[in-house]
């Protein structure tokens, strides 16, 4: 594909979901909400749009309440997407995830006394590490100081094209104040370990609304939830879930950089655009054709008429 401006294709792109709540049985989250066709929907979104999606990463809460059978069905429906795609599968542990059940659905992994759930996963050289942040029987997040022993010692060597560090709590200040009960603890510690090594973005979820911000000199990007949203715009104190406005992130690796791009979850009517048949004609002409054509402003009728 023709550049059009003066940045290349993205080396990588990669889809970060999270916060997907799956229950047994296909029961709806809240009673209300259809966990199954968002994320349908969102699949059905990756392979129409044409990408090429490198990597599929969902940032935890794969489950509500850690069932097996919801494990097994939201695996059923992203593997075989991922595995068209020709794109890594990227799981990471959240605070509703049990380790058991995960472990053993997700990674075939069985037995009693499962540990932390940390991962590294080679996509040609983009390195994605799976951190698991969470704490058995609680909602709130940790790094442990064996795990963070063990994330210096992956980091000690750089990858080719980097690293993204996945984890479900975002080592940010949480918008919603009471979301910060249940923050990731010994953020300190963590921001010793990745500060000046080759992690070039952190992916997290939990919060169930995008949020960005830095750690350590890193970009932090967080996912909102496929499940439901909570409301910012809700009175400040008060926490709110609204069944609309989801979103999921599209994660492009360039050699300048990162970009990190919110992209609504469920379809709708386009108003206006240009179908693909425009670009064709747009890539044929001179660049100085391309400015003429699709960046010089007409004149209104009042300056016609004038």
């Amino acid at each position: 594909m023709t550049a059009l401006g003066r940045h290349p294709e993205p080396d990588f792109t990669v889809a970060h979901l999270s916060d997907t709540h799956f229950l047994a049985d296909e029961a709806r989250w809240g009673g209300v909400v259809d966990t199954d066709s968002h994320v349908q929907t969102v699949m059905a979104r990756l392979e129409r749009s044409d990408r090429p999606i490198a990597a599929i990463v969902i940032t935890g809460d794969l489950t509500d309440l850690g069932e097996p059978t919801a494990y097994r069905r939201l695996r059923a429906i992203v593997r075989p997407v991922a595995e068209r795609l020709g794109a890594e599968l990227v799981w990471v542990m959240g605070n509703h995830d049990e380790r058991p059940a995960y472990a053993a659905e997700l990674y075939g992994e069985h037995g009693d006394g499962v540990p932390s759930q940390d991962r590294v996963h080679d996509v040609r050289g983009l390195r994605i590490i799976a951190l698991d942040s969470t704490v058995p029987g609680y909602h709130h997040g940790d790094v442990t100081a064996d795990q963070l022993d063990w994330l210096r010692d992956v980091l000690a060597e750089p990858a080719p094209f980097g690293t993204l560090l996945a984890l479900h709590h975002p080592p940010v200040a949480a918008p919603l104040e009471l979301m910060s009960l249940l923050e990731l603890r010994h953020q300190d510690a963590l921001a010793d370990v990745v500060r000046g090594t080759d992690v070039r973005a952190i992916l997290a979820g939990h919060l169930h609304h995008p949020t960005f911000g830095m750690f350590a000199g890193i970009p932090v990007s967080v996912a909102a939830s496929t499940c439901a949203t909570i409301d910012l715009a809700a009175p400040r104190r008060e926490l709110r879930q609204i069944d609309a406005t989801r979103t999921f992130s599209l994660v492009e690796v360039r050699p300048g950089g990162l970009v990190h791009s919110s992209v609504p979850v469920d379809d709708h009517d386009p108003l206006s655009g240009f179908g693909a048949d425009v670009l064709a004609r747009i890539e044929a002409m001179t660049p100085e054709e391309r400015i003429e054509a699709f960046s010089r402003k007409r004149p209104t009728e009042t300056e016609t008429s004038g």
